[in-house]
């Protein structure tokens, strides 16, 4: 299964959208773009294998595997990325704001069982993260001009 995150970069948040076979699945949220500084950004845009991971905080969910100089980055209910994620990504229902959302637990839960299916039926599941140039502050236009004026 190959699912692509089209990414919007704003300086508050990153908001987002998984699709599967160009039907939307999920929006998201990730904290704002930082040079993929450990816990002050969205880790950066690429080719990540998902797969089933349980722990004590976050019960069964999914991590997020092969993240360059990044570790933990998991999918989690969140509806405010700059007071709830360190670098994870979470998905919501509705974009409320700039890396804002609601009805994450219900997003996140309703994402990770379609993931699960898909694993537990052998599927390697892919995510595709990128950005397109059209929307918001392009990460490829930007980088370089990225001063703490915008932030």
């Amino acid at each position: 299964m190959k699912l692509l995150l089209n990414r919007e970069y704003w300086p508050n948040g990153t908001n987002g959208f998984i699709t599967h076979n160009g039907v939307e699945v999920a929006k998201t949220i990730e904290l704002p773009w930082k040079n993929n500084r450990r816990n002050e950004s969205c880790i950066p845009e690429g080719v990540y294998g998902l797969e089933k991971r349980y722990s004590e905080r976050y019960g069964w969910h999914l991590l997020v595997k092969g993240v360059k100089d990044r570790s933990g980055i998991l999918f989690h209910p969140a509806n405010d990325a700059l007071k709830e994620l360190k670098g994870c990504i979470s998905p919501v229902t509705n974009h409320t704001g700039e890396g804002k959302g609601n009805f994450s637990r219900n997003a996140t839960y309703l994402f990770r069982d379609m993931v699960y299916e898909a694993l537990e039926n052998g599927e390697e599941v892919k995510l595709e993260i990128f950005s397109d140039a059209d929307l918001a502050l392009n990460l490829a236009v930007t980088e370089l001009l990225w001063t703490e004026e915008f932030i």
